[in-house]
């Protein structure tokens, strides 16, 4: 993998930039969180928009990164010829084979791959297939990307690696104008990211929640949209409980040791006296599940219809 990783970062074409001045685009906090539970509406003087589901919105975002950083390379399983979600489609045709580049079925090999590139210039941004199998390489991300500046003393750093990979859920989007955005800002930021692709939302969002919890039970909710969990946006959060008195918190990982217990718990040091019912959860199950029962295990707009009445009802 070394030996490679040499070969590939000694070709011209691809590296002939190395050691130019980056601008980073950091993500600003006071943009991670907002209220408003429809979907978002580009500004028209940001010019003309097309409609596009959250595939679409990767590629371009993939396509804007390759074609503005001549160092930047996609790598891992079957991304040449677009990947399982076709995410990564037309990008090799485009860019050539050295910037866009399948890899072996080792997800520590991906990882490690990325980070050598990082390391030594390159934009590097690689593709776990599937959420699933990211846990081989948690060697690499947690003891080695993550480390990699503290552990030199700030003199190496692969602060220019991406990882990407779909899951069921640190930055995950919410929809298509989220992702093209989040992504970019991954791509640019100066710290190794992890982006979470929710599969469920790559060929459509609909956002059903609060339009349901105000037609059904007469309720406006403020819907708090977490598009980082590290950090995450606390104080946003503080201000809706200081303000409703209610908290509803959900995600699709299993409700023991979910972040949705960080967030509870936070809430529950800032602001206990204004809590006027018991902040519930909606998660997953703490239980493995057939495929045919996920239907059941997923927390569903009905299940958290169910936790607004009863933290209404209080």
């Amino acid at each position: 993998m070394a030996s490679l990783a040499a070969k590939i970062l000694h070709r011209p074409n691809i590296f002939k930039v190395l050691g130019a001045n980056r601008v980073c685009h950091s993500l600003n906090s006071s943009k991670r969180t907002h209220f408003t539970y429809v979907p978002e509406v580009p500004k028209q003087e940001h010019g003309e928009t097309a409609k596009s589901n959250l595939v679409q919105s990767v590629n371009s975002a993939l396509d804007i990164a390759l074609g503005n950083d001549p160092t930047a390379v996609i790598l891992g399983e079957d991304v040449s010829f677009g990947g399982v979600f076709r995410c990564t489609v037309g990008l090799k045709d485009k860019y050539g084979a050295d910037r866009v580049f399948n890899t072996p079925l080792s997800e520590q090999g991906i990882v490690a791959f990325g980070i050598g590139l990082a390391v030594a210039g390159a934009t590097a941004v690689t593709e776990i297939q599937f959420a699933d199998y990211i846990f081989p390489a948690f060697d690499q991300i947690t003891n080695e990307a993550s480390k990699f500046r503290y552990r030199t003393g700030n003199l190496f750093d692969c602060g220019n690696l991406t990882i990407r990979t779909p899951c069921g859920a640190v930055v995950i989007p919410r929809g298509s104008n989220q992702a093209k955005g989040l992504l970019l800002s991954c791509i640019r930021d100066e710290n190794p990211c992890v982006f979470f692709e929710p599969k469920i939302l790559y060929r459509s969002a609909i956002e059903e929640v609060a339009t349901m919890a105000k037609e059904q039970l007469g309720v406006s909710c403020e819907v708090i949209d977490l598009r980082t969990i590290l950090p995450y946006d606390i104080e946003t959060i503080c201000n809706s409980v200081i303000k409703t008195g209610r908290l509803v918190v959900s995600h699709e990982a299993p409700v023991t040791m979910g972040f949705a217990t960080e967030i509870a718990t936070a809430v529950q040091e800032e602001c206990f006296l204004n809590l006027e019912a018991p902040i519930q959860r909606v998660c997953g199950y703490d239980t493995p599940f057939a495929h045919v029962f996920e239907p059941f295990y997923m927390p569903d707009k009905w299940r958290v219809i169910e936790a607004i009445k009863r933290v209404v009802n209080f």
